[in-house]
């Protein structure tokens, strides 16, 4: 079979698509035959060596896959081949098949194909974690949503209407700008031509943002912290811009503030019932078509290395899905 490999650490363009054996199904393990894998950042920063989690080389990016189930391996109850499946694999799903441990694979609803499903798990479940279970986001209250256009930022515009809070979305352009008010943001702000803390208390009179919801850091974080309201919650997602911020704490004194991780890969771990939960709220929200992945661009195995390029160069709208038998 073909299948994406990094062999040393580096930029994307040091992949390259190999003929490698078939994977065979361990037990508690299924085989998925990969109709779609979704790219996401943690898959840009895995191949050059910056992720926290590091795979022993050679290795396959592609942490959510979606296919048919080829095979299943010893003491998998529930499971059969030919089952429409969602998998989240961690690693190894930008290949025509790839191993996933049966604990991690859900069903893929009739409605829904395999490029939405594979850019389901891992952006809606990490925005759902933070909003729900470490925000504690209520109807009603703002939210302020960091690059919104992404694909969890842009999950999280969705969820946050859903769960009834207003939403502000702060993105770098007017076509980014233009996605988020489709998928029902009710303000947005071009961050890199208005002030964000400003044009944030502005438009909540004052006040300040209840939630921040930040995967990008770098300057922005700071801008967003100051434009928070008493008792406000900054999530920390992630670090798209590159740098990690240095905050000053007194920051989050001056008004009761929380800084609060979110670590949705670790969390699934920890609550597994609360995984199961959120995902059964997810698909929920699917079929009432208040949330619907924005798979923007499509690619074959072989422009993988093209797309995580454009997704560093931060040229990506929503999600972008690999077909590994393109």
């Amino acid at each position: 079979m073909k299948a994406l490999l990094c062999s040393e650490y580096g930029p994307p363009n040091k992949l390259a698509v190999r003929d490698i054996p078939s994977p065979q199904a361990g037990p508690g393990q299924v085989v998925v035959d990969v109709k779609a894998a979704a790219l996401n950042f943690p898959d840009a920063l895995m191949v050059q060596g910056l992720y926290q989690v590091k795979p022993p080389l050679p290795f396959s990016p592609g942490a959510e896959v979606a296919g048919l189930i080829k095979e299943v391996g010893a003491g998998v109850q529930g499971l059969k081949a030919g089952d429409r499946v969602i998998g989240f694999p961690g690693t190894g799903g930008f290949a025509e098949e790839c191993t996933v441990a049966a604990e991690k694979i859900m069903p893929l609803p009739e409605n829904m194909d395999f490029a939405s499903g594979a850019a389901l798990v891992l952006t809606y479940g990490t925005s759902l974690h933070a909003l729900q279970d470490c925000g504690k986001l209520q109807a009603g209250e703002a939210l302020l949503v960091l690059g919104a256009a992404g694909g969890v930022g842009a999950a999280a515009v969705e969820i946050g209407k859903a769960m009834g809070a207003r939403v502000i979305a702060a993105a770098s352009s007017e076509d980014k700008l233009a996605l988020c008010r489709r998928l029902g943001a009710d303000e947005t702000i071009d961050y890199t031509t208005e002030d964000l803390r400003k044009r944030t208390l502005e438009l909540t009179e004052g006040k300040g943002v209840d939630v921040v919801y930040d995967p990008v850091g770098g300057s922005y974080t700071e801008s967003a912290l100051r434009a928070m309201a008493w008792h406000g919650r900054l999530l920390i997602v992630g670090f798209a811009a590159g740098e990690i911020p240095k905050i000053p704490l007194n920051l989050a004194l001056l008004k009761e503030r929380s800084l609060i991780g979110v670590y949705w890969g670790d969390s699934v771990r920890q609550d597994p019932r609360g995984h199961v939960r959120n995902m059964k709220q997810l698909m929920a929200w699917f079929a009432e078509k208040k949330i619907a992945p924005v798979v923007s661009e499509q690619f074959p195995l072989a422009q993988a290395p093209e797309a995580i390029q454009r997704l560093l160069d931060r040229q990506v709208l929503g999600k972008v899905v690999i077909l590994p038998e393109a």
